[in-house]
């Protein structure tokens, strides 16, 4: 409750076109953990990694997202933070996307602060004035590839057993606008079109030849090689950067930005349907019996 409370806190400032610091702020420390993220800040590099660490998967509940966006602030807050590097400490997974969980047999008022707190991990991400790489060390499905795509920058491990994707339709689901605007301002229109009717997952070769991914390394060197190129995006001027940055991304952020209750009010109409109820739950009963 106290991480839903803290986000609210965000959420009014956001509102109100400013930045909200939390009572908190990060220590000199170098780094900070908790039972699901564990950050890495280096003082003289400036540069942070954020290590997903939400057992099993990495899934994107409404507490996990709570604590990423109060990361993401603080980060935020820090000048002496200049490059985010987020990758996973999960075995075979980067993240597992959407938990489910938070979808089905939910309160529409509970979907609606969930779908809200999905926003602001991407809100918080897509505009980011830090330089932001996703070092991804395994497969990144629906929610995972989005916050993947919301990165400048994305290395993938080359290990054929691993896929990213949107595949929200072989749920059932719709992706909303924004996951769309942000798959295309990725891939081109085209791509996004074939890959989101078709709920398609991409192996790591598959994914840098549409450009869902921009360099595949061995699974062994994707944080290092994160490091490596996080060094060549902080060595050009910060300003021009980050002005360039924004006049590429406004309009995809605004358009959410001025649509924030109306895309909450589609999702709770959409996702407590009981058809989708009814999909949802079929696709639980398919995963119990993979485990099985």
């Amino acid at each position: 409750m106290a991480l839903r409370a803290a986000l609210r806190g965000l959420l009014s400032c956001s509102s109100h076109g400013r930045l909200c610091a939390s009572s908190t702020s990060f220590s000199q420390r170098n780094n900070s953990s908790s039972a699901n993220l564990k950050v890495d800040h280096d003082q003289t590099t400036g540069v942070a990694v954020m290590h997903m660490q939400s057992p099993p998967v990495n899934s994107l509940s409404l507490d996990f997202l709570t604590e990423i966006c109060i990361t993401l602030e603080k980060l935020e807050m820090d000048k002496g933070c200049r490059g985010l590097i987020i990758t996973s400490s999960q075995p075979k997974v980067f993240s597992a996307g959407l938990d489910i969980l938070e979808m089905y047999g939910k309160s529409p008022e509970r979907c609606g602060e969930f779908w809200k707190a999905v926003q602001e991990m991407w809100l918080k991400l897509y505009g980011s004035n830090m330089v932001t790489i996703a070092a991804i060390n395994g497969s990144s499905p629906a929610g995972g590839c989005l916050m993947s795509m919301t990165c400048d920058y994305r290395i993938m491990a080359d290990n054929p057993r691993y896929s990213i994707g949107l595949n929200e339709t072989m749920l059932g689901i719709v992706a909303p606008f924004w996951f769309k605007e942000t798959m295309v301002n990725t891939v081109g229109h085209r791509n996004t079109e074939i890959s989101l009717e078709l709920g398609l997952l991409y192996k790591p070769a598959e994914a840098l030849n549409i450009g869902l991914v921009d360099q595949l390394v061995p699974e062994d060197q994707v944080l290092s090689a994160a490091t490596q190129t996080m060094t060549k995006w902080l060595a050009i001027p910060e300003h021009a950067r980050q002005i360039t940055k924004s006049m590429m991304r406004k309009s995809t952020i605004e358009k959410l930005r001025s649509n924030r209750e109306a895309d909450i009010q589609n999702f709770v109409n959409f996702i407590t349907k009981e058809s989708i109820q009814k999909s949802l739950r079929m696709y639980m009963e398919m995963l119990k019996q993979k485990k099985a």
